[in-house]
């Protein structure tokens, strides 16, 4: 019998690992190891720092052989967390995992993946996941990323420097919900992503990804939280994002790689590919679903029967001078849109942090793109134009289409074969 912080792991077999002993309980409907965080000193009154605590729980479990880390109703502040192989987090109803905001001393900067490349010195996440496949986070609880002074901070930084645009989004380090990468197999169910200090939920190289019924949100009352995606899925594959909820700043869904003029070089950003986004529904952003802006190739990518309630891009494709990109195989279909601003589609060169570096600027494509079954009211169709001598786009379509637009013409700047099959505008067929 071997006690961890209060509770027996039972090895029930000779010659079997606690490990084994573990899995081998659960598959015959017995419960693995489950661990409640306060049985290891965790306090959840909103002001102990309980980062030592939690850490030891999720190590002792490792050292079992795993099981799940139970947080149960109540508010633990902590600073990063590393969750280890086979070890998984259950967040139950009114718990809530809240980020410190001394970020300086309780997230010790560490190299990170962020924004298309690695940072040899940037803030670790809150839940931090590398090489755990197999990972289950679920639960009715919250993870909260109480970033309403991160992000004050950031905004008095930025407005006090002598060039705004030359302002680094890294300038200010700021810890992210949830960083899980090179793991398969993970499912996300049931968690809500509350006021992110930078992203909610990253994904790097991983495959085989669930996120289910999560809800990723910002106060209504802040009007830009800065850099608040919902979801970035970095250079992984075969990711499937179901009935969630986004309320933030930024994109809700970001597709996302590396960026600059040798990207197709870069082996640690390979392609994002078969994404499938359903049954979500789209409050506040900037766009619902985003290509880019760091991204190289992103290709099979299925949005269908979501909502969009407020004035955002809907599908946004963003076209960087300095990266060779390829975008294809994407689709658009059964989209209702209740709002009376926004775009649907959003195609445009996108210059922030533009970098050459000395070289000719790359070639980039977007082919076989269809938008199909959209309906409802909404402010425009968009524009769609490219970097003028580098950007190829061919084969966009728009079929069964019927909606109520502000503003009703498609702009076309760029592109070719650009087809409109039953597309009604205002009560009437569209005339291109």
């Amino acid at each position: 019998m071997v006690r961890v912080c209060g509770l027996a792991l039972l090895v029930v077999a000779v010659g079997l690992s606690p490990l084994r002993a573990t899995l081998e309980a659960g598959a015959e409907g017995g419960e693995s190891l489950r661990l409640n965080a306060t049985e290891c000193g965790a306090i959840g009154d909103g002001v102990a720092l309980n980062t030592s605590f939690i850490q030891s729980a999720i190590d002792r479990l490792a050292a079992g052989g795993g099981g799940t880390l139970v947080v149960p109703a109540g508010v633990f502040v902590t600073g990063a967390l590393f969750l280890k192989p086979r070890v998984h987090l259950r967040l139950e109803k009114n718990a809530v995992l809240r980020a410190s905001t001394d970020v300086a001393a309780d997230f010790p900067a560490r190299r990170t993946r962020i924004e298309g490349h690695f940072e040899e010195s940037f803030t670790p996440a809150l839940i931090n996941a590398d090489g755990c496949d197999g990972l289950r986070i679920t639960g009715e609880g919250t993870l909260d990323g109480d970033g309403r002074k991160i992000w004050d901070e950031f905004w008095r930084l930025r407005n006090a420097a002598a060039d705004k645009n030359g302002f680094r989004n890294l300038a200010i380090p700021r810890a992210r919900l949830a960083l899980i990468e090179n793991s398969r197999d993970v499912v996300i169910e049931g968690v809500t992503f509350k006021d992110s200090q930078f992203w909610n939920l990253h994904l790097y190289r991983c495959r085989d990804v669930l996120v289910k019924n999560a809800r990723f949100a910002v106060p209504d009352d802040y009007k830009q939280a800065p850099s608040t995606d919902g979801i970035d899925v970095d250079s992984c594959q075969d990711v499937a994002i179901e009935g969630c909820w986004f309320s933030v700043t930024d994109d809700c869904i970001a597709l996302k790689g590396t960026k600059g003029p040798l990207a197709l070089e870069d082996r640690d950003s390979p392609p994002v590919e078969r994404v499938r986004v359903r049954d979500c529904v789209f409050k506040r952003g900037h766009a619902a679903v985003t290509l880019g802006s760091e991204a190289t190739v992103v290709r099979d990518v299925r949005v269908e029967h979501c909502r969009v309630l407020s004035a955002m891009v809907v599908a946004n494709f963003k076209l960087r001078a300095d990266t060779p990109q390829r975008y294809e195989n994407i689709r658009y279909q059964d989209i209702t849109l209740e709002s009376s601003g926004g775009a649907f589609v959003s195609m445009r060169p996108w210059t922030q942090y533009l970098d050459l570096k000395g070289l000719a600027p790359p070639r980039s494509v977007v082919r076989d793109v269809t938008f199909s079954g959209l309906r409802g009211r909404f402010g425009s169709f968009g524009g769609i134009s490219g970097n003028p001598g580098q950007t190829e786009i061919t084969d966009v379509r728009f079929e069964e289409v019927d909606v109520n637009l502000a503003r009703p013409k498609l702009g076309v700047w760029a592109g070719s074969e650009i087809r409109f099959e039953t597309v009604n505008v205002n009560g009437a067929p569209y005339l291109p």
